[in-house]
């Protein structure tokens, strides 16, 4: 790679044990501008990535030998190293996904997606334009009818039990019930998750798909509490909105 003769549009670190992806997906981000190192295995890339190298982006793969990509992605956040991850892998199971996010990942792709996809992210996540989500304030306790929650440690019970909620899955009623009686867009309950300006999914509005999942599993562990729970009103087209058990309207 002739780097002076590149347009730089950034500086990008691919990690991944496959060698014909890597190779093929480096070709294609260098035809695209970008100047990138690549690694065949998690050590040698954090030796380079800790080291006085620097770098715009980590593309990583989750399955590696040795060291998989979380245990990358953890041993760069010890070291207190800003850079931003995007998981590039073959698995598609949301736990995967919560699990590289909640772990300081600033997104997720499948490698199935095409190029052009890839880059569109890539090109989102260097423009500054996925910033952290907008949460309200994450102290004290939230009540609303039958639910309370503890901001502090991230629980939610509702009428007295608890409800076994992931940390997204907690933002997102907290989003909700923050701001009960107001319709709430998919965008905004998708933003908490990944950041402003994210698309995911097939189209403009692909992100609208992951939400429903989120809210239909959401809903099932309250019902699993309480078979009558319905605080979660569905506004197609647009979103979600908390409403109080007690008849109240926040």
């Amino acid at each position: 790679m002739e780097r002076d003769n590149a347009v730089h549009r950034g500086t990008i670190v691919i990690v991944d044990d496959d060698d014909l992806f890597r190779e093929s997906l480096q070709q294609n981000l260098e035809e695209a501008g970008f100047c990138v190192d690549s690694f065949p295995a998690g050590r040698p890339a954090l030796k380079h990535l800790l080291g006085e190298r620097t770098a715009d982006l980590v593309l990583l793969d989750w399955k590696m030998p040795e060291m998989n990509g979380i245990e990358v992605l953890r041993n760069i956040r010890a070291a207190d190293r800003a850079l931003p991850v995007l998981f590039l892998t073959i698995l598609s199971d949301q736990i995967f996904e919560e699990a590289a996010l909640l772990g300081g990942a600033v997104d997720f792709v499948e490698k199935s997606r095409s190029f052009s996809i890839l880059l569109k992210r890539i090109d989102l996540i260097l423009n500054g334009l996925k910033v952290e989500a907008r949460i309200p304030d994450a102290t004290g306790t939230l009540e609303r009818g039958s639910l309370l929650l503890d901001l502090a440690s991230s629980r939610a019970r509702w009428k007295g039990s608890e409800v076994q909620l992931t940390l997204t899955e907690f933002k997102m009623v907290h989003y909700l019930a923050a701001h009960a009686g107001v319709d709430v867009r998919y965008r905004e309950l998708y933003d908490l998750v990944h950041g402003e300006g994210f698309i995911a999914g097939a189209g403009d509005e692909g992100y609208r798909a992951n939400i429903r999942t989120f809210i239909k599993r959401i809903r099932q562990k309250f019902r699993d509490l309480d078979p009558a729970f319905e605080c979660i009103g569905n506004y197609p087209g647009y979103g979600y909105r908390w409403r109080d058990d007690t008849g109240a309207v926040a």
